[in-house]
């Protein structure tokens, strides 16, 4: 764990000339690797079958136990919309929420639908493009429904925590009485949808020596952001996973008007985006917190995975993925499949 000042890197508009966001796709499928990476292929192609230049699915991260996935998908502002929406539509056709089965939450055959903005773009945009994919997608996609959260759910601009609250997410498998923003009723094959924007969230997931899902849910409670000694933007829950208990965490970009005070043990990071500042707290001090409080219970941990990029990580990788004509971006890095 290294001591400084929070690491601040400036995220200017990409050198391509390239306005860039991207979308983080939360599926519900891991377990068939083939279907999983046809969702991902399906995002490259343009409508007459060839590969698009200004995309690239830069990760892929499956885990078995949650048999859930995330797909990063990269692009420019302007085709974004329309390459979730080739994933989206392959998805659908795909998994069936009747027969899925996992440890992870969910409601979806696709889950959730994130817009980020990486380089040259607003959330407010992110947002706009974000509610243009759920319209679309509940005309193009019979039977499925949508909910929306962040920059898309206008006016309220509710976040995705609230909504997830909101609709038992966390608890419910029963789509019968779950009221959709966009779409009918929510098809037992489909489920329900959320499609959002806001500033980058990471997926930060640290193990811990322990099969006690009680003491898990404990340390989930002590870095989560709502707790008074909580860390900063950070959502976490604890899952059976492989034999142990697995803290996942949600790691939340917060926009700031002015740099803050110097931060002790690199606490948080910082970077730029359209001449708006965001920070967020860093893996490795989350990770240290987490490694803490166990050891005050005579846990160990074991590791801790970081479920595709950071976001600066995230910008230059699209940069040079797209830059490079890479789509397949997830096969030069190595998809991780657990």
């Amino acid at each position: 764990m290294r001591s400084a000042h929070p690491e601040e890197i400036a995220m200017p508009p990409s050198r391509l000339g390239l306005r860039l966001a991207a979308c983080l796709l939360n599926i519900s499928e891991a377990r068939r690797k083939h279907v999983v990476e046809n969702i991902a292929k399906a995002a490259l192609l343009e409508e007459n079958g060839k590969n698009h230049p200004e995309v690239s699915v830069l990760n892929i991260f499956s885990d078995l136990d949650y048999n859930r996935s995330v797909i990063t998908i990269a692009a420019s502002i302007d085709t974004l919309g329309s390459s979730v929406l080739a994933a989206c539509g392959e998805a659908f056709r795909s998994i069936n929420m009747e027969a899925q089965d996992g440890i992870h939450p969910c409601l979806g055959a696709v889950d959730l639908i994130p817009i980020y903005p990486l380089s040259g773009v607003a959330v407010e945009e992110c947002g706009s493009v974000a509610r243009s994919i759920a319209e679309n997608l509940v005309l193009s996609v019979p039977g499925s429904s949508v909910f929306l959260f962040g920059e898309a759910d206008l006016p309220e601009k509710r976040s995705l925590v609230q909504r997830r609250k909101q609709l038992g997410w966390f608890t419910r498998r029963d789509f019968s009485a779950l009221k959709p923003d966009l779409g009918a009723a929510p098809a037992r094959r489909c489920g329900l949808t959320g499609v959002g924007a806001s500033p980058y969230v990471m997926n930060c997931n640290v193990t811990i020596d322990s099969q006690d899902l009680t003491t898990g849910r404990e340390i989930a409670s002590g870095i989560r952001g709502s707790s008074a000694s909580g860390l900063k933007g950070v959502q976490a829950m604890a899952f059976p996973h492989d034999g142990k208990i697995e803290i996942a965490c949600n790691v939340e970009s917060f926009e700031e008007q002015e740099a803050g005070e110097t931060s002790e043990n690199f606490q948080s990071l910082a970077y730029h985006v359209l001449g708006s500042r965001f920070s967020y707290t860093s893996p490795p001090y989350i990770e240290a917190q987490i490694k803490k409080l166990a050891s005050d219970r005579g846990i160990a941990t074991i590791g801790q995975a970081l479920v595709g990029f950071t976001p600066q990580e995230c910008k230059n990788c699209a940069e040079y993925a797209i830059s490079g004509g890479i789509g397949e971006f997830w096969k030069k890095r190595g998809g991780v499949f657990m």
